[in-house]
């Protein structure tokens, strides 16, 4: 058996977010046990290349969703340490075949593993992970968590592939890109968060507020990542800017920018969103379009939005220590910058 480091609590710290991971701090240690535990394998490859994506400095938001949506239930057990570890495999296993199918080389400011490893091994390694998940939950035993987290990874999966349809298509609507990220970002969350009330045994009123609150968090949080891509003012963040423009994806940015341009910029967007038909200067030229029409604050606009939306999504929940700490999730989400 390989023997691993032990995973350290290495999630980015803001100051948004620093009370929360101190709240939970118990709970993420054995999700992070967990995690160790469930990627070792007797096949080094395994272990080096999961390791290396896993303890890469990732937010691990989706796992801290379950521990606390779990602790805003009062739920004093432990199933939801191996739920929140399933979920960091399921997310991590997307991320993998994500790398693959873009062909990026950056994930989280390091090389990305199918730049270290090739895109045979990421897609293994992540197909593991993805079984992994499916153990973890599957011990758990309960069959209302299998359908939720089934149910998610099949949405994320189809989202995945609506996406690839609406790349180089700037005609996409800001309604089409909404589904885009429901299905292969804010699924996950929503499951994640559900969890929490499903082994706390709090009823469907509020089982169905916290999936709720994850949807709205989730389409925050994806509309800030995409965000992030274009802001080149920004030095925290852990990709190159405009990755997802080279890879001809279709977000947000890119959406209101060919919405609110001229002719000319329309043209021009048409153009250089193929990848085939770029040059080393229609970068600056989008990102100068894109400041132009003050896209970046827009989008972060609406992600608060979605961020209001999910606080308001646990009316069912009196008001508690636990409440205002997703609250601030809820915050971070839309606020961060990186």
């Amino acid at each position: 058996m390989v023997k691993l480091k032990i995973i350290k609590n290495d999630i980015n710290k803001s100051a948004s977010i620093d009370k929360i991971i101190k709240w939970l701090h118990t709970d993420i240690s054995k999700v992070n046990k967990t995690i160790l535990e469930g990627m070792s394998s007797n096949i080094p490859l395994i272990p080096e290349l999961a390791g290396y994506i896993i303890t890469s400095g990732g937010k691990r938001i989706r796992p801290i969703l379950t521990l606390a949506c779990s602790r805003l239930c009062k739920y004093s057990g432990e199933r939801h340490v191996n739920l929140a570890a399933g979920i960091e495999f399921i997310h991590t296993a997307t991320l993998l075949h994500d790398d693959v199918v873009d062909e990026s080389n950056q994930r989280r400011g390091k090389k990305s593993a199918n730049l270290v490893w090739g895109n045979k091994s990421s897609i293994l390694v992540g197909d593991f992970l993805l079984s992994k998940a499916f153990r973890l939950i599957i011990e758990d035993g309960s069959n209302q968590c299998l359908d939720i987290l089934s149910k998610a990874s099949l949405e994320i999966s189809q989202g995945e592939v609506l996406q690839l349809l609406t790349n180089n298509n700037v005609q996409t609507t800001e309604s089409k890109y909404l589904e885009v990220i429901n299905a292969k970002t804010a699924e996950l969350f929503a499951a994640a968060c559900s969890l929490g009330g499903v082994v706390s045994e709090c009823g469907k009123e509020k089982i169905e507020a916290l999936f709720d609150f994850g949807r709205y968090l989730g389409i925050a949080f994806q509309i800030i990542d995409d965000a992030l891509d274009y802001d080149h003012k920004n030095k925290k963040f852990g990709k190159n800017i405009g990755d997802d423009f080279k890879e001809g994806k279709v977000s947000l940015p890119i959406i209101l920018a060919y919405t609110r341009g001229n002719k000319k910029e329309k043209d021009f967007l048409i153009k250089v969103i193929n990848k085939n038909q770029q040059d080393k200067t229609d970068l600056a030229k989008v990102l100068k379009i894109i400041d132009n029409y003050d896209i970046i604050r827009d989008c972060v606009k609406k992600a608060k939005h979605f961020s209001t939306m999910a606080q308001d999504s646990l009316g069912p929940f009196e008001e508690s220590f636990e409440k205002n700490m997703l609250h601030e999730l809820a915050t971070f989400a839309s606020s961060r910058t990186y």
